[in-house]
C-alpha cells in the first residue's frame, strides 16, 4: 500500500497530474521512441500510436491506480492489474523495461510540472509508479510460469492448416503448432499476440481471440480487416488478408486475457458486437462441449447478416445448448424474424436475466457501455459483469 506521506503527497497533486497527465503521456512517448525506436517498431501498435490510443489508455491507467491508492489505501485495483499483465504478458513484457518506462516516463513529468515537482512530490510519485509496476511484475511472471516459459519467452511457431473467408472484410485462420508439438493449454475467451513482419522490416503484434474452444484439435482467431478512415488502415489485418495462406507460417504467442468464463455452471449471457463475437463463440463451444444446462443468452450486434462473422457457427453451438437463445441485431436489415431484429440492441425486448447470471461482453466501447448500463438496469450487480477491449483498454482512460 501507498505510504501515509505519499498519500497525502499524491492526493493533494493528483489534481494538477491528472489535469496534466495527457501533456505528460504525450511527451513520454516521444522521449521512449526517440531513445529506443525499436520498441515503436516492434512492440507497440504504431497505428494506436498514430491515432492518440495508447497515450489515452497509459494516462488512465496511470491516474486510476493513483485515485485508487488515495481512495482505497487497504486494497489495489487487481482487475485493473490483471487485465493489464494479461496485455503485457501476451507482447513477452518482461521486468527490465520497467525501468526504462520509469526513465522517460518521470523526465516527462518533471518537464512539464516544473518546479512543482518537488523531491517530496517527485518520492511519493515515483511510490506510485514502483507500486504499479512491481504488482504488474509480480502477475507477469505468474502467468509466464503457468505456461512453463522463460518471462518473455511467449513466441512459437504456428502452420495455418486451413484459411476461411467468413465476410468480405472477416478471415479465420485455422493454426496447429509447426512443430508438431501439443498446443498450450488455454481457457474460453482468451486470445493470442500475432506478430507479422511487414514490408518495412518493422515485427508489429496484434492480440486476437481464440474462436475455438480449449478442447479443440485445432486452433483460429478470426480476423476483421481494419479499414482505417480517419485513422491509419490496420497494418496486420491488412497483411494477414493480403499474403497469409494455409500452409504459411504464424509467430503466434502463449494465450493469455481474463475474459474467460467464471462459473461453467451459473446462467450465462454472451453479449457482442461486429469481431467481438470470437471469444464469445469460443465460450459457446465450450459449454456446448462440457454438456452446459444453465439458461444462456445470445446477444450480439452488427450491420448486416453479411457482416456478422461466424454466424452460422453462434447458431449452430446455440442449438446444441439445452436451454439457449441467441438474439442478434442488424443495423442496415430491415427483414426482421424469431431471434433476428433491426437497429440496436435493447435487452428489454428480451426476458429478465435468469438470476445469477454472469455476463460477458466484447465490441466497441460504446456498445459495451450501453450493454452494460441495460443490465445493471434490470438488476445484474456490476460485478458480474465481465468485458474485454481489443486493443488499448480505453473504457478507464474515457469513464
Amino acid at each position: 500500500m501507498l505510504s501515509e506521506k505519499s498519500t497525502a503527497t499524491v492526493r493533494a497533486t493528483l489534481p494538477a497530474v491528472g489535469a496534466a497527465i495527457g501533456d505528460i503521456t504525450e511527451l513520454f512517448y516521444g522521449k521512449l521512441f526517440e531513445a529506443h525506436p525499436e520498441l515503436l517498431r516492434d512492440l507497440f501498435n504504431r497505428g494506436n500510436q498514430a491515432a492518440g490510443l495508447q497515450k489515452q489508455a497509459l494516462a488512465g491507467s496511470i491516474a486510476a491506480f493513483a485515485t485508487y491508492l488515495v481512495e482505497h489505501p487497504d486494497t489495489r485495483p487487481d482487475v485493473m492489474l490483471e487485465r493489464i499483465a494479461h496485455k503485457h504478458a501476451s507482447l513477452g513484457v518482461t521486468r527490465e523495461q520497467y525501468p526504462i518506462v520509469h526513465r522517460h516516463l518521470f523526465a516527462a513529468i518533471v518537464e512539464v510540472l516544473g518546479d512543482a515537482v518537488t523531491p517530496e512530490v517527485a518520492e511519493a510519485w515515483d511510490e506510485v509508479y514502483w507500486l504499479m509496476a512491481n504488482a504488474l511484475i509480480a502477475i507477469e511472471e505468474r502467468l509466464y510460469a503457468g505456461h512453463r516459459i522463460a518471462a518473455g519467452d511467449v513466441w512459437r511457431d504456428w502452420t495455418v492448416s486451413a484459411r476461411i473467408e467468413e465476410t468480405a472484410d472477416c478471415t479465420t485462420f485455422q493454426l496447429v503448432p509447426a512443430d508438431g508439438g501439443p498446443a498450450p493449454v488455454h481457457l474460453p475467451g482468451q486470445y493470442v499476440s500475432v506478430q507479422v513482419t511487414l514490408a518495412d522490416g518493422a515485427r508489429q503484434i496484434r492480440q486476437y481471440s481464440l474462436s475455438t474452444a480449449p478442447g479443440s484439435a485445432v486452433r483460429a482467431i478470426t480476423v476483421k480487416r481494419v479499414h482505417g478512415g480517419p485513422t491509419p488502415d490496420g497494418e496486420v489485418s491488412n497483411h494477414l488478408h493480403a499474403h497469409v495462406r494455409a500452409g504459411d507460417t504464424l509467430r503466434v504467442s502463449a494465450p493469455y486475457g481474463d475474459l474467460v468464463l467464471h462459473d461453467a455452471s451459473a446462467p450465462v449471457l454472451l453479449a457482442s458486437a461486429g469481431i467481438g463475437c470470437t471469444p464469445m463463440v469460443a465460450m459457446l463451444e465450450h459449454l456446448a462441449e462440457t454438456g452446459h444446462t444453465a439458461p444462456v443468452t445470445v446477444v450480439h450486434a452488427d450491420r448486416s447478416p453479411a457482416d456478422h462473422a461466424l454466424r452460422a457457427d453462434h447458431r449452430r453451438l446455440t442449438g446444441k445448448l439445452a436451454d439457449a437463445a441467441a438474439h442478434f441485431w442488424y443495423e442496415d436489415d430491415a427483414e426482421e424474424s424469431e431471434g433476428h431484429r433491426t437497429g440496436l440492441v435493447d435487452l428489454t425486448a428480451l426476458p429478465d436475466p435468469a438470476p445469477g447470471t454472469r455476463a460477458y461482453l466484447c465490441g466497441p466501447l460504446p456498445f459495451m457501455r450501453a450493454v452494460r448500463e441495460q443490465l445493471l438496469a434490470r438488476g445484474v450487480p456490476a460485478s458480474d459483469i465481465h468485458y474485454e477491449v481489443f486493443g488499448p483498454d480505453l473504457w478507464l482512460a474515457t469513464a
